[in-house]
């Protein structure tokens, strides 16, 4: 049974991967597919703006409307059309159509990606759930982090068609995987539409939503714009600051397995998500007193590499313990509010750059964490009343 679990979870974060490697890719490649398609780099970031703004609109919809059909069968519909875009875009010339095999596929990736979590959560029990889920957001750390340096890699030693050709490998590797060794997964229990909607009558939920609208907007505001901090306020050149990105990406790889661990206990898991927010604000803070310093950053720097890889997993924890009761649902919702928290960092971190300069970036950050913090502190007292934790003793 646990050989079984193991390969599902497995395969679930291959195909994980193979989504976000999709979305993200792309950016390694732009400059080529702005050549291509004989557009501006501008236009061309409509395949990266469009495919998250699409992830956006449909994370609380399109998994609300899956929500009764065979998991299984969901997952393979899902993959298929993530196949045929990658495909439709490697033999396309027309822009428009290219920009229509990015946003279709999009729209289904909330779909995928909340089943994914969903489906890993219910294979394993309720303690070690946080655990199995860390494992396939593994595969969204990995696509993030070989997304952009692999594609570039393949586009500049091999060519354009084969780095898209591998998005559309991965995907099929997942689709061929999904059918052959993972068994039909049908909805047991199945909530109504109305029942499932019901959970956004919870304060519990939407303040976990703005919570997380806020720590992602503090986590990728300043992420969006470390490379130019790290050459203008530090002085690094661009290869050392590759490297350095690439070390962040392996750390965030090992905050995932770290954050699992942690969110597995309840207690632990209350308190993780009341300090984190603390923690990551004085790295931020370090980041600002520290900037021109090269060896305290570069350390500092693998700090922040795990905390951004627990990031996710405390807030797709803290949103789906506000309504466990549509976990395919509330997975829906922490992929919005995630990819508009993004968006809204990436914006407010920007202003905040051009109004008083690339080192205060750290402060937009900062602000977004304080803003977090609040949300995740009302929360905490609408079920508790105070920070005493009597019933387990400690203090939050």
């Amino acid at each position: 049974m646990a050989e079984k679990n193991g390969l599902l979870i497995f395969i679930l974060t291959v195909g994980v991967f193979g989504i976000i490697n999709t979305e993200m890719g792309v950016l390694g490649i732009l400059p080529l597919l702005a050549e291509k398609f004989s557009v501006s780099i501008a236009q061309a970031g409509l395949l990266v703006s469009l495919f998250a703004l699409a992830v956006a609109i449909a994370g609380p919809v399109m998994p609300l409307l899956f929500s009764g059909i065979d998991r299984k069968k969901v997952m393979l519909l899902v993959l298929g059309i993530f196949v045929l875009g990658n495909i439709t875009a490697v033999f396309t010339d027309n822009f428009t159509l290219m920009l229509l095999a990015r946003v279709v596929p999009a729209i289904f990736h909330p779909v995928y990606c909340s089943l994914a979590f969903s489906v890993a959560a219910a294979s394993a029990s309720t303690e070690a759930a946080p655990k199995a889920v860390a494992k396939v957001i593994v595969g969204v750390s990995a696509g993030m982090v070989l997304g952009v340096p692999v594609s570039s890699f393949i586009a500049s030693n091999f060519s354009l068609t084969a780095a898209m050709s591998g998005f559309a490998l991965v995907n099929a590797v997942a689709l061929i995987a999904t059918w052959f060794f993972i068994p039909s997964l049908p909805v047991t229990v199945r909530l109504s539409y109305g029942q499932q909607l019901q959970v956004l009558k919870k304060p519990d939920l939407w303040l976990s939503i703005a919570a997380v609208v806020f720590m992602n907007g503090a986590v990728f505001g300043v992420f969006g714009y470390f490379s130019g901090y790290l050459t203008s306020i530090t002085g690094f050149s661009w290869n050392a600051v590759s490297l350095i990105l690439l070390v962040y990406g392996l750390m965030n790889i090992a905050g995932n397995f770290l954050a699992g661990r942690l969110l597995s206990s309840g207690a632990v898991a209350e308190r993780l998500v009341v300090i984190f927010p603390a923690a990551l604000g004085i790295v931020y803070a370090a980041f600002f007193w520290g900037g021109s310093l090269a060896l305290p950053m570069a350390a500092i720097t693998l700090l922040w590499g795990v905390l951004g890889g627990m990031n996710a997993n405390i807030n797709q924890y803290w949103i789906s313990t506000a309504a466990p009761e549509a976990a395919d649902f509330a997975n829906g919702l922490f992929l919005t509010a995630a990819n508009l928290g993004t968006a809204l960092g990436s914006v407010v971190c920007g202003m905040v750059i051009a109004r008083i300069g690339m080192q205060y970036v750290m402060w937009g950050g900062i602000a977004f964490l304080v803003l977090c913090w609040v949300m995740i502190i009302a929360r905490v007292y609408r079920n508790d009343g105070y920070f005493y934790q009597r019933r387990n003793g400690y203090f939050l």
